[in-house]
């Protein structure tokens, strides 16, 4: 078996996956894969490859029948480039409108997700982003600058409403987050869903979101994008969050309408927002979040701690030893569903 690692691992996770099964063939050029721009970057600049590198590069996708990763060059040719790969291991957790766009979702190559690899540092960025907003950080900034020292009065986040939109491994690792330190969370999953909770956390659906939005003081997307979730949190929507109500976006920023967001937090509605996604990345230079001094952005950069391919290494030996035994892979992407 050959397995290609195709986007930058450090030196001591590939040889922690050659020696959990020493008889398979590891490929690994780091000279052909895009160069790391920070740690657990596996979108670096693209290398411009001679005529006997790109030969080498098409050589090892077509031998390789598992990757770690996706071809960072024509990921959609893969079946004709790569007519033995079976399986792909997903660096990232969102890979559905990647997949649909690829055409890769019906390849009949199977794929698997880094789900629950980002959980903790989402979690507590979410976090983060409603302490932001409920303990008035922008506030508090702008005395700062003003050299002012006054006293005030803020609000506390246990015993606020949060209401944590996706409950799969990245949301709900967020609500017992929320639920551990005294929020009210109300998790919103499928229709029909079945989740494992605290004791205490209400358990909602996306077809009762209406009912819940208006008493929600702490809004978390956490959800997948999908067909069915694209634009889910409307103008409508965002207008029945109840006035000085605070938004996460550690989803995907379709997910959201921006425009309706923007104006929401210009107008002083919305007490603020905490953003990692957008609709259009990089964010353009001229959007007005930007300049909202009630808004934290994150340039999609929420997830990546410098331990995250350490996690990543661990999941794809896990899942390799299920793969060579034969049983169920962990975070298989379903087609069906979008993730």
């Amino acid at each position: 078996m050959q397995i290609l690692i195709a986007s930058h691992l450090e030196a001591e996770h590939v040889e922690a996956i050659r020696a959990s099964h020493p008889d398979v063939e590891v490929l690994y050029d780091p000279s052909l894969i895009g160069v790391p721009q920070y740690v657990a970057d596996h979108h670096g600049p693209t290398p411009r490859l001679s005529a006997a590198e790109q030969q080498r590069w098409e050589d090892m996708l077509a031998r390789a029948e598992v990757a770690f990763d996706f071809d960072w060059q024509d990921p959609a040719a893969l079946p004709q480039r790569a007519p033995n790969l079976k399986w792909i291991q997903a660096t990232s957790a969102g890979i559905g409108a990647f997949m649909r766009r690829t055409g890769l979702d019906r390849s009949g190559i199977v794929a698997t997700t880094a789900g629950g690899v980002h959980a903790v540092p989402l979690a507590e960025f979410a976090l983060t982003g409603a302490l932001f907003v409920v303990k008035g950080l922008p506030y508090l900034q702008r005395q700062q600058r003003e050299h002012r020292f006054e006293r005030y009065t803020t609000r506390q986040l246990a015993g606020m409403r949060v209401t944590v939109v996706g409950v799969g491994g990245m949301g709900s690792n967020v609500v017992r987050t929320f639920d551990a330190i005294g929020a009210r969370v109300t998790a919103v999953g499928r229709v029909g869903g079945s989740y494992e909770l605290p004791e205490g956390v209400e358990l909602s659906d996306v077809d009762r979101l209406d009912e819940v939005l208006p008493t929600t003081d702490v809004l978390v997307l956490c959800t997948a994008l999908t067909p069915e979730t694209e634009n889910l949190i409307s103008a409508d929507r965002i207008a029945l969050l109840p006035e000085g109500a605070a938004v996460v976006n550690i989803s995907r920023g379709q997910v959201i309408d921006e425009d309706a967001l923007i104006e929401a937090l210009r107008s002083g509605r919305l007490g603020g927002a905490a953003l990692d996604v957008f609709r259009e990345e990089p964010l353009p230079a001229d959007s007005p979040l930007w300049d909202l001094d009630n808004v934290l952005i994150s340039p999609h950069s929420a997830s990546t701690v410098e331990s995250e391919n350490a996690t990543l290494t661990a999941l794809f030996i896990e899942n390799l030893a299920r793969y060579r035994a034969g049983e169920s892979l962990l975070n298989r992407f379903d087609a069906d569903r979008g993730y």
